[in-house]
């Protein structure tokens, strides 16, 4: 640029300042606007970012809190990692629907990645063929409408289980109150061997551990260490760049329970293959993924039986167990129930036929899935592909956490949702029974292929149980609501006494 040679030079320089801080207007506002283009971000500190405000092992509280303060969408660093968390109904279905394809693949910490065999699992693996056969297995021969109906009679047979031992500890032991869920457990347990194996087992030999394991000590090696290995925190998740250092003390350990949780339900499986080939016939998962899935690894047909029994007997007991606690504690809804229930039933038993006549309960049920969502955030999503959430564009390489405890308790969506109310449930009588008025199943092509069973089960449970007892829960159970760790597990079984209704 050529100034006339009659400009001074301190012309020139205020010329030049001028352009300069126009320059850096305009970058300063180019940046604020491609700033506001990306959720807002939670300060934190150098390196480590958020982590230590995590460090309360409920981050699904910690995220909801958040959620108040910078919006329902919005990113935190956790190390070396970005990961934007999602709080609201509207904006995880458009993740889970809407942008699927391009939030399709799992991010799984390095415990699930050895628990899991690296995604050999239809809950935990990327969306893919692999993902579509294997869940099409199991909804044909366990989970879908039809396979359902064929099973009715085994969960029948294990509410009415619990229920005669209900009635025994009442006859020999009033005066003591009823833990339900050491009684439930086992019931659960014991379906989901049926379902998965064709028979309930009492033991099991298992060569490489030298010794013949209890049902009680498989149902530790097959389901209590497995998810607690699950929630287990490996520093290193979230510095990748020093995954060289080693951890080996928790490597061991969740090395240790993949490997006891892999013999024995491979003796397990053994063991049912010998009654096949005597010619036994078995209507079971297993005797179905050996006919149809020819293409299965052995690592991988381990895994989807194991995967059938674990999901089982585990996430409608945590249901089932909060419903039975809200219940004994609010008479006034326990009382609306068991009236609706006569109403419908008379003097006849709760089956599972009459579940679409009873709103009441489905209001039960679900109220109960809004405020103890049995997963609290979905393992996280890895994104592939820039999109966008909620009007913010989400770079590719972000992880995406969809916090389904901030979804129920998001003040917009729901009135008080710290309290437990089941009147927000009860619209018409032909909308009692669908399953997703809430996200605690998930959505979209990945939405949770269990979702049928738990229902049928925890609400033939709750309805049976109120039918036959009044529940009261023992003195000083009111406030026992604290949870496991990363879970909304109830941290203490609920503890209640019973007294038979009059029939």
């Amino acid at each position: 640029m050529e100034f006339p040679k009659d400009v001074s030079v301190v012309e020139v320089a205020t010329i030049a300042l001028v352009l300069l801080m126009s320059f850096v207007f305009r970058r300063a506002f180019f940046d604020r606007k491609r700033k506001s283009d990306y959720p807002p971000a939670v300060p934190g500190l150098p390196l480590i970012g958020n982590l230590l405000q995590l460090k309360a092992k409920k981050p699904h509280q910690t995220f909801a809190k958040w959620a108040e303060q910078y919006g329902p969408i919005y990113s935190i660093k956790t190390g070396a990692s970005s990961l934007v968390v999602l709080n609201t109904s509207e904006v995880a279905k458009e993740a889970m629907v809407t942008r699927f394809s391009f939030i399709s693949s799992r991010k799984l910490s390095n415990a699930l990645t050895i628990l899991t065999a690296n995604k050999s699992m239809v809950a935990m693996s990327d969306y893919g063929d692999f993902h579509k056969i294997v869940k099409r297995n199991i909804l044909t021969s366990i989970l879908g409408p039809n396979a359902q109906k064929r099973n009715s009679h085994l969960r029948a047979n294990m509410v009415d289980s619990v229920l005669d031992q209900l009635h025994v500890h009442i006859k020999e032991n009033a005066l003591q109150a009823v833990n339900l869920r050491a009684l439930f457990k086992e019931e659960l347990f014991k379906l989901a061997l049926r379902q998965a194996l064709g028979k309930d087992i009492e033991s099991i030999y298992v060569a490489e551990l030298g010794k013949s394991l209890s049902k009680s000590e498989i149902f530790d090696i097959l389901v209590v260490d497995p998810m607690m290995g699950a929630i287990e925190v490996d520093w290193r998740d979230f510095f990748p760049y020093l995954r060289w250092v080693p951890n080996k003390a928790l490597e061991d350990k969740i090395q240790r329970m993949a490997y006891r949780r892999g013999v024995v339900t491979r003796a397990l499986i053994e063991e049912q293959k010998k009654r096949i080939k005597s010619g036994e016939k078995i209507n079971c998962y297993l005797d179905f993924l050996l006919s149809e899935a020819k293409t299965l690894t052995e690592e991988q047909l381990t895994m989807l039986v194991w995967e059938a029994i674990i999901e089982t007997s585990d996430t409608t007991l945590v249901t089932t167990e909060w419903a039975m606690f809200e219940l004994a504690k609010n008479p006034h809804w326990q009382d609306r129930l068991h009236q609706d229930i006569q109403r419908v039933c008379g003097s006849e038993k709760l089956t599972e036929e009459h579940l679409p006549q009873l709103p009441c309960l489905s209001a039960v049920f679900h109220e109960t899935l809004r405020k103890h969502s049995p997963v609290p955030i979905v393992p996280l999503r890895y994104v592939n592909e820039d999109t966008q959430l909620g009007g913010y564009k989400i770079p590719s390489g972000s992880e995406i956490a969809i916090n389904i405890y901030g979804c129920h308790m998001d003040k917009k969506e729901w009135d008080l949702p710290e309290e437990w109310k089941p009147e927000r449930f009860l619209g018409k009588p032909d909308e009692a029974m669908d399953l997703h008025k809430t996200m605690a199943f998930g959505g979209g092509r990945r939405i949770c292929a269990g979702a049928l069973q738990a229902m049928l089960i925890s609400c033939s449970a709750i309805g049976r149980f109120v039918q036959d007892f009044e529940w009261r829960l023992k003195e000083g159970e009111e406030e026992n609501e604290d949870t496991v760790q990363l879970t909304t597990h109830k941290l203490k079984p609920m503890l209640a006494f019973l007294t038979p209704r009059n029939k």
